[in-house]
């Protein structure tokens, strides 16, 4: 069964061609997740150009609205440089704690890492952007996550065709945690 996200994000927080988050939320920082470990190269240890590009994209597309992206996949060299379990256990989850924004992709097949820090962002009460593939399967626990936490869902083909709809979701997701809303629609 695909998923079907269960509401979609209001045309008044832009237009599709109105690209950028809203300055006036002062948004400053984001946690981009994704799945890691299971794209890499068995030969090479790194993660291939594909695997690579919707986290480049996304990565561009946040520093250039001059926010601060936290990403494990860059800060280890796309699998080159791995960190020990210690390190960037702890690491990512301070990492989220301090972002203003968290974004994911829970990948498919189900990336049990992201969904670990999918918990740390909800249980932080970060405001939450999921990236859904469309027609692909999702657990049950991600599709019904915006019930408890402020989650916004982009199901998407392209990552970079659906930018404006990742800035618009991020707006509400935001707004949505401010006005204490959260999951609670």
């Amino acid at each position: 069964m695909a998923l079907t996200p269960p509401f979609d994000p209001p045309a008044s927080l832009g237009s599709p061609v109105s690209p950028g988050i809203r300055p006036d939320l002062g948004i400053r920082s984001v946690f981009l997740a994704g799945p890691f470990i299971q794209l890499l190269d068995p030969e090479t240890g790194e993660m291939p150009a594909g695997a690579r590009a919707p986290f480049d994209v996304l990565i561009k597309h946040f520093e250039a609205q001059g926010l601060s992206v936290h990403n494990a996949h860059r800060r280890e060299a796309w699998g080159a440089e791995l960190m020990r379990p210690e390190q960037c256990t702890k690491l990512d989850q301070d990492e989220i704690r301090k972002a203003d924004v968290f974004v994911a992709l829970p990948g498919h097949p189900a990336s049990p890492g992201t969904h670990i820090e999918i918990g740390w962002a909800s249980a932080f009460d970060k405001p939450i952007v999921l990236l859904l593939e469309r027609d692909r399967e999702y657990t049950f626990l991600v599709q019904g996550l915006h019930t408890v936490a402020s989650v916004e869902y982009v199901v998407h083909t392209d990552i970079a065709a659906c930018l404006p709809a990742v800035d618009r979701a991020v707006d509400l997701a935001v707004l949505r945690q401010r006005e204490g809303s959260g999951g609670r629609r």
